[in-house]
């Protein structure tokens, strides 16, 4: 290629590499479906460390004082391809997996925290959903000790609150049945919170930690009321528990190929209020 000025030989490079990059392309995507559970931990994990660089890199560039050099646009562009590379190849996961229709039609999460928990959850050791809450950090009977292992896994908790805030986020479409379970449930504990029925709740809160007085945390529930971002974290578990509870039951049907066992508060304590998937 000597005697070639740049531009002609960026033009040869591409026409020559453009083919095998698409190529390329279209073989790990075939190569996604068969990534085991292990490697699509791996790349969820990778995906959201590459999101957070990311966006702490274009927060860096925009607080320049001087236009940004276009190397840091081209950088900032080259991760925002990679990310939705891993974001196809985690598609492509899911899809291949059992439980992948399934999760496709559930309203407000997408591929990558759909694999993420079709990754982490093995219905094989999770004869309830009990045990899945309990997993991903959901079970308020569950406490760290100090010096003790984690009882919960931190990557399965933080899918499981990326999760819940997407319900959140589309809360406002009927299409999104756990967003709609969110805004309902929401809706009913803050007019319980309103007429002062968390009350102690309250108290044993305030009396437990620390609060500044010149807090909003400290007035809501020094008058006997819990605060705004608890009540908007109770609705988030609720609708995130209820959407574990129904992937548990799919799963129970579709890869072990029976019925799964109620839920506690229903199948043990009798209980009837039990709300069914949509569909």
């Amino acid at each position: 290629m000597d005697g070639m000025d740049d531009r002609t030989l960026d033009k040869t490079l591409t026409d020559e590499l453009l083919p095998l990059v698409k190529r390329l392309t279209r073989d790990l995507a075939k190569a996604a479906a068969t990534l085991s559970d292990a490697e699509a931990r791996f790349m969820v994990d990778a995906y959201y460390q590459m999101q957070d660089n990311r966006i702490r890199t274009d927060g860096q560039i925009r607080s320049m004082d001087i236009e940004p050099n276009e190397l840091l646009t081209w950088l900032s562009v080259q991760s925002l391809t990679l990310e939705s590379q891993i974001k196809r190849a985690l598609g492509r996961y899911v899809e291949a997996h059992p439980m992948g229709e399934w999760m496709e039609g559930v309203h407000g999460i997408g591929p990558i925290i759909s694999a993420g928990m079709l990754a982490h959850i093995d219905i094989h050791k999770a004869p309830t959903v009990g045990h899945i809450w309990r997993y991903a950090g959901l079970d308020p009977t569950s406490k760290w000790e100090k010096g003790k292992k984690r009882p919960w896994n931190a990557s399965l908790k933080v899918l499981c609150w990326k999760a819940g805030e997407s319900f959140v986020k589309f809360s406002g479409s009927e299409k999104c049945f756990y967003g709609r379970i969110w805004r309902e449930y929401k809706e009913r504990i803050t007019a319980k919170n309103e007429a002062g029925d968390y009350a102690a709740q309250a108290a044993e809160i305030l009396t437990a930690k620390k609060f500044g007085k010149d807090t909003e945390a400290f007035q809501h529930l020094s008058g006997g009321k819990l605060p705004p971002a608890q009540i908007h974290a109770r609705a988030r578990r609720y609708a995130v528990k209820l959407f574990l509870s129904h992937l548990h039951g799919e799963m129970y049907r579709v890869i072990l190929g029976t019925e799964p066992p109620l839920p506690y508060p229903i199948g043990i304590l009798g209980h009837a209020h039990f709300i069914k998937p949509l569909g």
